[in-house]
């Protein structure tokens, strides 16, 4: 008996191993999940010198109101800066400024005043000071504020103390660190320097150039709408329900997006490996499979699986997937649910697996136990969360917590396991400030990532940056509240909160994980897969990214 079940483990094994498949190539869509509910952004160019209602309009807004104070002044500048196809800044005058942040051909609004850097520091502080007179009258801020930093009366971190280091950090064009002081000066609220510092930063970015110059196109975006309007219409404006309206890319355009990050990066195929050879572990041995994804977007994730049921000696069991997906995602598919129940169905017919598909379009916030399709005793059960539950809100931001009721509801229902997959990042309950720096360090990593696949000087590199990436960005910097969708948890949270909704840890098969390693040498030494803990994480240099773990329920809390 031991001998027929190691058997049919190590035949399914040989099939989870990545591969092409090229012969079920009509029958997929292209491998990538959707990471977000909401169809990515695309803004219109305006002047950022408007008032706040159309500093709405320009992000698309349907339904928010018009944020509160006006900023008028401060983005009325005679000089503007925009980017060249190259990426590089090119001076203009006497017009309205953007930064290209779509693609070397569209334009993003966001105003750009010239440097007020100058060889001489006492000529800098005159033309401040003229600046700030101009905006604000006759007040004391510039001087306030060197004074509080002399009398160490800031409140801010020792490394920010200085105003040498601020001028050293922009004279060396240290864009990592003006980044940082600019955060902090917005998190201060100190209006004047934080201004100044973004001014600087339009000049050190551009889309087509290093990671650190792109990922900063992004971040001080995030820093520009968080200023502007505390992040509340460009939040709205990135649940735009009506893409068209909101000129979205068209959904093809967008699904090729997808399909091109899942292929230079290996992210979400670590995740997707990870939890299937997890999930054919715990099943090699039953006959009815029930799947529950609570956010199975393409579908794209259980190609491979079904194919390595198909391989499973003594036959494939009866599969049955239930599909969970909000609405919103069916903009990026192309359809709705019935195409990846389709597509699926057609996948297990070519290899001869018994299939059910069963669609539930709803967000994982309303998922109650009627809208699952399980027949207890009947079937064994797998619940699949990958790059999903970040997106649902905790007790820190409403008194429901779906975060870990949907844990509790699982549990509930005595599946044999449960995957994770998740980003390691920690950005739910962070304060601002170091919500920023974790980001920043976050997506550098990703960044230079993608640059080692995609040259820099395709559109579709830019393309793939802005449409599947900087939404989360500028989510993260610029929201708050039920607005900030990003909440990413480390996986020692994650495990708090399995543990306390009654599940222990499922150990990881070792023949999963030499399948991965097989998978990242296909892309770059710079990866690196560690086991911890029961756990696999996958990460770029020193810097873990995604995290992955499967769990099963506690033994006597049934």
């Amino acid at each position: 008996m031991q001998a027929s079940k190691q058997h049919r483990s190590s035949g399914m094994s040989k099939r989870l191993h990545y591969q092409p498949m090229q012969e079920v190539e009509a029958y997929c869509l292209p491998p990538f999940r959707v990471l977000d509910h909401q169809p990515p952004y695309n803004e219109s160019s305006q002047s950022t010198h408007s008032t706040a209602q159309s500093f709405r309009e320009r992000y698309c807004t349907l339904e928010s109101s018009s944020a509160n104070g006006s900023y008028n002044t401060l983005y009325n500048s005679p000089s503007t800066v925009s980017f060249s196809p190259n990426g590089s800044p090119v001076s203009q005058h006497d017009q309205d400024s953007h930064y290209q942040y779509h693609s070397p051909d569209h334009t993003y609004g966001s105003s750009i005043s010239g440097s007020c850097i100058t060889d001489d520091a006492t000529d800098f502080k005159y033309k401040l000071k003229e600046l700030e007179t101009a905006m604000l009258g006759d007040s004391n801020i510039f001087d306030n504020y060197c004074s509080s930093l002399q009398n160490g009366a800031s409140n801010t971190r020792p490394e920010v103390d200085s105003w040498g280091q601020i001028m050293d950090s922009i004279s060396k064009k240290d864009l990592n660190q003006v980044l940082v002081f600019c955060a902090k000066a917005v998190a201060d609220n100190d209006l004047l320097m934080a201004q100044w510092m973004m001014d600087e930063l339009r000049q050190m970015v551009a889309v087509s150039g290093e990671p650190i110059e792109r990922l900063g196109a992004y971040m001080l975006e995030g820093l520009v709408a968080r200023r502007a309007s505390s992040g509340s219409s460009i939040c709205k404006a990135l649940r735009c329900k009506e893409p068209a309206r909101c000129k979205e890319p068209a959904s093809s355009e967008l699904l090729s997006y997808m399909h091109i990050l899942y292929e230079v990066c290996p992210y979400f195929k670590f995740g997707y490996m990870s939890a299937n050879g997890a999930i054919a572990e715990a099943m090699k041995d039953e006959n009815r499979v029930h799947i529950i994804d609570f956010q199975i977007g393409q579908g794209s994730q259980w190609l491979t699986l079904i194919q390595a049921f198909a391989a499973r000696p003594g036959g494939p069991p009866h599969i049955r997937i239930t599909g969970i997906d909000d609405s919103m995602s069916a903009y990026a598919r192309g359809g709705g649910l019935s195409i990846v129940g389709k597509r699926l169905s057609k996948l297990a017919e070519m290899f001869k697996v018994p299939f059910e598909f069963h669609a539930t379009a709803i967000s994982g916030c309303d998922v109650q136990l009627e809208n699952l399709g399980v027949k207890p005793g009947e079937e064994a059960l797998a619940m699949n969360f990958a790059f999903m539950l970040h997106h649902m809100p905790d007790e820190s931001v409403s008194t429901q917590n779906h975060r870990d009721r949907l844990l509790r509801l699982v549990k509930s229902l005595s599946p044999k396991v449960v995957t994770l997959v998740e980003q390691e990042s920690n950005t739910n309950t962070a304060a601002f400030f170091p919500r920023f720096v974790e980001t920043l360090n976050y997506y550098t990593a990703m960044f230079e990532s993608i640059d080692v696949t995609l040259p820099r000087n395709r559109k579709e590199r830019i393309d793939v940056e802005q449409h599947c990436l900087a939404r989360e960005i500028v989510n993260i910097i610029a929201c708050e509240g039920v607005e900030r969708v990003e909440r990413h948890e480390l996986l020692g949270k994650w495990r708090s909160r399995f543990a306390m909704a009654g599940f222990t840890p499922y150990p990881l098969s070792s023949l999963v994980n030499a399948t991965i390693e097989t998978l990242l040498k296909n892309y770059s030494d710079k990866y690196r897969l560690q086991e911890r803990d029961g756990a696999l994480y996958l990460g770029w240099k020193n810097r873990d990214l995604v995290a992955s773990c499967a769990w099963k329920c506690k033994p006597g809390t049934d």
